[in-house]
């Protein structure tokens, strides 16, 4: 099988439900980002030793095709699988578990104190560029209203775990004048 097809030689691309769109077009950018994320979580599992932190990567990923698919879809009646509040309900629950486990979290840090923590950081801030695209697709065009809320709390997951995997904290302190 080959998995070159030669129609987006032109700067066109076939969205989930056949729609054809110009390859910088909003709509992709959003679910090219999410794609980076993905690639960017698998990444990261390469250098994170805590097997339930794997595991909770793991599933996030799998999750993040199910946001690209409804991303990739402008048919509104062909949207494949979608995210749902049960989705959100579990980040909240793994951010809840991580932070638990952290000291001052009402400080900022200078984020990589170490690979595994430096790997979820960048996941983060792309996670963040996500949202921003999503939001940016939004103004023009219908997107749940749940994805939107979960691509929010994914960034705080995957805060969340970089946290806790941080090895030396450093903190940043600011002073008021």
């Amino acid at each position: 099988m080959k998995i070159y097809t030669k129609t987006g030689d032109k700067g066109e691309t076939s969205l989930y439900d056949g729609n054809r769109v110009s390859k910088d077009d909003i709509r992709v950018e959003s679910y090219g980002t999410i794609d980076e994320l993905n690639s960017t979580l698998g990444f990261a599992r390469n250098f994170i030793e805590d097997h339930d932190v794997i595991e909770v990567i793991y599933k996030i990923q799998r999750e993040l095709f199910d946001v690209a698919g409804e991303l990739a879809t402008k048919d509104t009646e062909k949207f494949p699988e979608k995210i749902n509040e049960d989705h959100i309900h579990y980040l909240e629950n793994v951010i809840d578990k991580y932070i638990k486990k952290v000291e001052q979290v009402d400080l900022f840090i200078i984020p990589g104190t170490n690979k595994a923590s430096a790997s979820l950081h960048i996941a983060r801030t792309i996670c963040r560029r996500a949202e921003r695209r999503i939001l940016t697709l939004k103004k023009n065009e219908p997107v749940g209203d749940i994805l939107i809320k979960y691509v929010n709390r994914l960034s705080d997951t995957i805060y969340a775990m970089a946290r806790y995997l941080e090895s030396d904290l450093k903190y940043v302190h600011y002073e008021k004048k």
